[in-house]
């Protein structure tokens, strides 16, 4: 038996717009200047803190302490959690993959740097029937991506070693996650922050499409 480990944000569901609405209101509401799209693309996976904190002008985030800062990072993460299922989809053919990759014996289970409330809380409102044996998401308790003490809950979850194991993602910081806990790095091209990034980083095999994942080399002793 293997194990697929997911990221969240890019690679299972498309919340961009959703994400960066929310950061955009707090910016707007405080007299900041607003982001495109496209430029969260570059800011989001890293955490909540600190997507905010980047998304902040430079020399704002340079006058302002750190309490300021964090009151904007649960003003931001409110406002988020109110309006995170208006426009947030799972990306085309990822809920089939899901069933099918279950179907076939392989444990799958979540692992995201997002909140870790708003994590399951998307997880099980998006895939409600898919038999995650863990949701992981950024947590007090554990640190986050790409530190390999992020997986350790995961794997204990699961049973497995991280050879048994390929964490799936769209960003630097995933093939990272993999590469430090040993685990097989997969990009997903469709994500936020495509191909290049995901190759430099060290992507060992890169899926352009969900149900290419069905498609890759297995062995009954990992990959």
């Amino acid at each position: 038996m293997n194990a697929f480990i997911f990221d969240l944000d890019g690679t299972l569901l498309d919340t961009l717009a959703d994400i960066g609405a929310a950061c955009n209101a707090i910016l707007a509401g405080h007299g900041h200047t607003c982001h495109d799209m496209a430029s969260y693309r570059r800011m989001i996976g890293n955490g909540f803190s600190t997507l905010i904190r980047r998304s902040l002008p430079p020399e704002v985030l340079t006058d302002l302490k750190d309490e300021a800062i964090e009151a904007l990072v649960r003003e931001a993460r409110t406002h988020y959690a109110c309006h995170m299922y208006d426009t947030t989809c799972p990306y085309n053919g990822v809920e089939d993959t899901l069933t099918a990759l279950a179907a076939r014996g392989h444990r799958l289970a979540v692992l995201s740097n997002k909140p870790e409330d708003l994590t399951h809380a998307l997880v099980t409102y998006y895939f409600p029937h898919i038999p995650f044996a863990v949701i992981n998401g950024g947590s007090p308790h554990r640190p986050l991506k790409p530190d390999p003490g992020s997986v350790k809950d995961v794997l204990d979850c699961l049973d497995l070693g991280a050879a048994q194991c390929l964490y799936v993602g769209d960003s630097d910081v995933d093939m990272l996650t993999a590469r430090n806990c040993g685990m097989t790095a997969v990009g997903a091209a469709w994500g936020f922050r495509g191909s290049a990034e995901l190759r430099a980083a060290g992507a060992q095999y890169l899926v352009e499409r969900p149900g290419d994942l069905l498609l890759l080399p297995m062995k009954q002793s990992g990959w």
